[in-house]
């Protein structure tokens, strides 16, 4: 059983991998060429999770399950998962996106031609109990728009499933697991940018 219960999960992280590719959906990227700085932003306003086909349905019944189980536990965890959208997956994003690219990306720059929108279009929160687990995925929608006239869409580009599960398995927390496709998500782009802007 638990060789099958491992063979599942094998499945299951090859088909989330399998979607990782930046795809250039509109516009073109030549206009970046020669910036090095760039505003960025982070809209989570339409995404599905899970099974769910928006995230205030999956909030409500992780809510109520938690504090089924424990009083206040459903409400500690929907602070947390309230956090982790402002604080933690844009500090994983912009660590990498920054780290790997020329171009460097802050929520407090101003004065920049360009502005980075991280679109959130879905997010699979995965699970880790132990013997089985399922990494977490995220689908992004990559827009970026010229700073002072924010309805001038220079390129959009998407990012389908993109994979996250810590290498040494430690990742039990939803969080840690979305975190990591946030990082994964900022470096390939980076070098996607830096690919077409050459």
């Amino acid at each position: 059983m638990k060789k099958i219960n491992l063979f599942l999960a094998s499945l299951a992280f090859a088909s989330i991998s399998f979607g990782q590719k930046v795809m250039l959906t509109e516009g073109d990227l030549s206009a970046l060429k020669g910036e090095t700085f760039m505003k960025i932003e982070y809209d989570y306003s339409s995404m599905e999770v899970g099974d769910f086909n928006d995230e205030g349905s999956y909030t409500k019944k992780k809510v109520e399950e938690y504090n089924a189980k424990e009083a206040g536990k459903g409400d500690k965890w929907l602070e947390s998962w309230e956090r982790d959208k402002t604080v933690r997956y844009p500090e994983k994003f912009e660590e990498l996106i920054n780290k790997t690219g020329t171009i460097k990306y802050s929520q407090d720059a101003e004065g920049t031609k360009y502005t980075l929108i991280v679109k959130t279009r879905f997010i699979e929160p995965g699970f880790n109990a132990g013997v089985m687990k399922r990494p977490a995925a995220v689908s992004f929608e990559y827009i970026i728009v010229e700073t002072g006239n924010p309805s001038k869409v220079i390129a959009r580009m998407s990012h389908k499933l993109v994979p996250g599960a810590q290498a040494m398995g430690f990742d039990y927390d939803t969080g840690t697991r979305i975190a990591e496709s946030y990082a994964k998500g900022g470096k390939m782009l980076a070098a996607f940018i830096t690919k077409s802007t050459k």
